[in-house]
């Protein structure tokens, strides 16, 4: 005889909770099929920020979208290096200082020239994915169809200010890119490892 702790609970919520649980498992399917194919990810979720745009210019409203923020957030998140040479340098000088061995940096340096590969703070699949530029583009799609997301702003002054924490962010990525010698893409030449080309 089953107790009443090991039968399933049912109820008026259960076909809900199996039609969710059913949903959540065609997505990770869907996820799972498309995951190989990074170039066409990227260029549906831009043709998804360029379809955003054009509603955006067609209705003329939604101009306030905080989204365009944390898209620049998880950009730079992306660029930066999981373990930042900047902190571990500071930590070896007080270990040195201590008079300790000190901690070695995760990114090559004179020091040590030993290869190790870039490892980014945020991987691009967490930045396409999980914590999501595609989702963010399309909730913030959806919330354009509702009268109440419309805050009226003076847009141009959003625009500004922006394009002037892009540049001054990227400002000091690119500086810190420079003084720390790594580069977050690997275009270009691949090394070839065992011929003699």
């Amino acid at each position: 005889m089953m107790s009443s702790s090991d039968a399933e609970p049912s109820g008026p919520m259960e076909p809900l909770a199996n039609y969710l649980a059913k949903g959540k498992r065609q997505y990770q399917q869907w996820l799972d099929r498309v995951t190989p194919f990074v170039l066409y990810r990227w260029l549906g979720t831009a043709g998804l920020l360029a379809l955003f745009g054009l509603r955006i210019v067609f209705v003329e409203g939604w101009y306030i979208d905080a989204y365009a923020i944390y898209l620049l957030n998880l950009f730079l998140a992306f660029l930066q290096p999981k373990f930042d040479p900047s902190l571990q340098d500071d930590l070896l000088a007080d270990e040195i200082e201590e008079g300790g061995e000190g901690v070695t940096s995760p990114l090559p340096s004179s020091r040590d020239d030993d290869f190790r590969p870039f490892v980014r703070r945020l991987p691009e699949w967490q930045f396409w994915c999980v914590l999501s530029a595609t989702r963010a583009t399309f909730i913030a799609f959806l919330c354009t169809f509702f009268e109440m997301f419309d805050v009226p702003v003076y847009w141009p002054i959003l625009v500004v200010y922006w394009f002037v924490l892009f540049l001054l962010t990227m400002r000091r990525q690119i500086q810190h890119m420079i003084k720390y010698k790594y580069i977050p893409f690997d275009f270009g030449r691949k090394a070839r490892y065992g011929s003699s080309r």
